[in-house]
Formats: structure tokens, sequence, C-alpha cells
């Protein structure tokens, strides 16, 4: 294995211990605000992906199989993130009183 794969690895291994130790430390009333919050990061994912998904690369077609799915699931967590704040923003709005009907 290069080196070049081999730090690849260590980042990705380690962005994986660090994102699953803040993610079991966040209460859950903070989960929602912080998710939408999250958008934007998702959002700079997304132009990421779309790089490594144009770049050529050594490894051929698999740098951009991976980033088109980088580019798929980016856009999910994005429309889901932008679902689940407008349903959570639901819950504030003052309910309407419908006149009764006799």
């Amino acid at each position: 294995m290069n080196a070049e794969i081999i730090m690849t690895l260590y980042v990705f291994i380690l962005a994986i211990f660090v994102g699953f130790e803040l993610i079991s430390k966040v209460p859950p009333t903070l989960h929602t605000p912080l998710m939408s919050g999250s958008n934007a990061i998702s959002g700079v994912t997304i132009l990421g992906a779309l790089v490594v998904a144009g770049h050529e690369s050594t490894w051929g077609d698999l740098s951009s199989w991976l980033g088109l799915a980088a580019v798929f699931f980016a856009g999910l967590n994005v429309f889901g993130g932008y679902v689940v704040t407008d349903r959570m923003l639901q819950m504030f709005k003052k309910k309407e009183n419908k006149p009764e009907k006799n």
C-alpha cells in the first residue's frame, strides 16, 4: 500500500471515531437544532463530492462512483435536514382557532 492510501484510511477511521463520540454526547433536546445547523456543512460536502466525482485519479472509475455516491448521500442529508427543520418549526407555530359549525 502506498502512503496516500494509508493516510486516507487513517483520516477516515479517525473521522468515524470523532463523529461517533460527538453524536453520542448530544442530548436529545439539541439533536434537531444541531441537525438543522449541519445543513450548511452538508452543502460544503456536496461541493467536495462534486470535485471528487469529476477528478481524474489513479483509482480510475472508483473515485467517480464514490464521488457520485457522496453527492447522493449528502443531498439526502440536506433534504432530510430541511424536512426535519420544517417539521420542528411547525410544532412551535400557534394553532388557529377554527370557528365551530352548528
